[in-house]
């Protein structure tokens, strides 16, 4: 009779080879880490917007309330209080751990507020409830994104990004179908209250699985010294790296025309005279399956092909999903071009998203993953969402919607051409934290000023 491990590699071995992966502790972990983490934002975004219509709020206010998600991309300025600060009491846990415990009853506790609150009656305690969440879920973040990062082996960021995208999707979507449910058939309080459910996820499987092994303190010694280090050490510690400012440069670059393109996408549809029920049948429905296989093949790429080709592939087909609104701009009001265009935009936005969040995550060095990841994350969305919001409908207006998804194809291939630069000149290899090289953490976490290994 086989023992136990024999069993489960018995099990395993029935499988697919590409399956095989999301059947692993830590990616499965990560789906959850995942739900965890994409509640928060539905309960200030879809959720929010139609309670305050129903509460007879007019537009223009209801708008306003997005400023809340400015919060998410303002995470480096505090990420570092979750590497550097340990908690009294709950830190004997672990940092990952207490910090996750935390964060996940702050953002309940966030929720629970606003559930309570009526805009009706006072729109700036909605306003002030509506930031909190916003600030509780961004911190939730940070925890959630450093301890995904640690508990996954190298050869599982691509599978572990792509689960952790699946289950960003089922909360978002999963909070707002739960709160829309049961306010129709209670009230809305009792529907936040429901929703503020969803963080256990995390917490629980952060609390069942203990502090990552991967996970690598400082070398600080605790209290006052090890706070103010961990201000300053995981800049420090990035740029030191060759090519750190070309890494940058990608970062920045990368996702610019996607970004422009993608906050369009509504404008040209509705100028297209596509009706409503067009729109939710291609763009939220085929769009929605689309999106979850781009995850799969993303997983099962970066896993095949190394993270290099994949992230390089993943650039090319997200710069030609582009194109593929210039051509759907061309043809005109056409339910199979629309159809090929969003079902090919969210396969390679699925796609992209697993094999560029696997290649983020390994340029973080373990020791200072939070505050890393944090910087890194909001570097890549603050320049396509501030040319987004600054330029987008001035340039369809200028030049009409087929030039404009030309440029935003052009506007993908210098991230294109820098990724293969840096792939040619072997920085990709020499810019990789210790979060992507096996067993890097260890020789790191022993002799914290030796030399970065040169392959990843």
């Amino acid at each position: 009779m086989g023992t136990k491990a024999d069993l489960e590699r018995n099990w395993r071995h029935v499988l697919p080879a590409g399956v095989r992966p999301y059947t692993e502790a830590a990616p499965i972990a990560a789906l959850f880490l995942g739900i965890s983490s994409g509640f928060p934002y539905a309960m200030i975004g879809a959720t929010l917007t139609t309670r305050l219509k129903q509460d007879g709020i007019d537009k223009a206010t209801i708008t306003a309330f997005t400023l809340a998600f400015l919060i998410y991309n303002l995470k480096p300025l505090w990420s570092w209080v979750v590497d550097g600060v340990r908690l009294p009491l709950l830190g004997r846990l672990g940092q990952r751990v207490s910090w996750m415990l935390l964060a996940g009853a702050l953002v309940m506790a966030a929720v629970v507020n606003l559930a309570l609150v009526d805009p009706s009656a006072s729109l700036a305690s909605t306003v002030t409830a509506a930031i909190l969440v916003g600030l509780a879920g961004a911190t939730f973040d940070i925890v959630i994104d450093a301890y995904r990062i640690e508990i996954l082996e190298p050869r599982q960021l691509g599978v572990g990004s792509g689960m952790s995208q699946y289950g960003w999707r089922i909360g978002s979507a999963g909070a707002g179908a739960l709160a829309l449910v049961v306010a129709a058939r209670s009230d809305w309080h009792t529907a936040y209250l429901a929703c503020a459910a969803l963080a256990l996820p995390a917490m629980l499987t952060a609390f069942l699985m203990g502090e990552p092994q991967r996970h690598r303190e400082p070398a600080e010694k605790k209290g006052i010294s090890r706070t103010v280090a961990a201000i300053w050490r995981p800049f420090v510690e990035f740029f030191a790296r060759k090519g750190a400012f070309l890494v940058l440069l990608f970062i920045l670059l990368h996702k610019i025309g996607d970004t422009l393109a993608n906050l369009t996408f509504r404008l040209l549809f509705d100028d297209l005279h596509f009706t409503n029920d067009e729109i939710a049948l291609y763009d939220v429905g085929l769009g929605f399956w689309a999106y979850l296989i781009g995850i799969f093949i993303g997983g099962i790429m970066y896993a095949q092909l190394g993270m290099k080709r994949s992230v390089l592939i993943s650039l090319v087909l997200m710069g030609v999903s582009n194109f593929s609104f210039a051509m759907l701009a061309m043809a005109g009001h056409s339910n199979w071009g629309m159809a090929g265009a969003i079902g090919f935009e969210n396969i390679a936005s699925g796609i992209g998203g697993v094999c560029v969040v696997a290649y983020f995550s390994a340029l973080c060095d373990l020791r200072f993953t939070a505050s890393q990841y944090a910087l890194i994350s909001a570097a890549a969305s603050v320049v396509g969402r501030f040319l987004t919001g600054t330029t987008a409908g001035a340039l369809i207006d200028a030049m009409g919607y087929v030039n404009f998804y030309l440029l935003t194809t052009a506007a993908a291939v210098p991230g294109i051409v820098l990724f293969w630069f840096m792939m040619r000149m072997g920085l990709i290899d020499q810019s990789i934290g210790t979060a992507g090289v096996e067993g890097g953490g260890d020789v790191r976490a022993e002799h914290p000023d030796q030399d970065r290994p040169a392959k990843a």
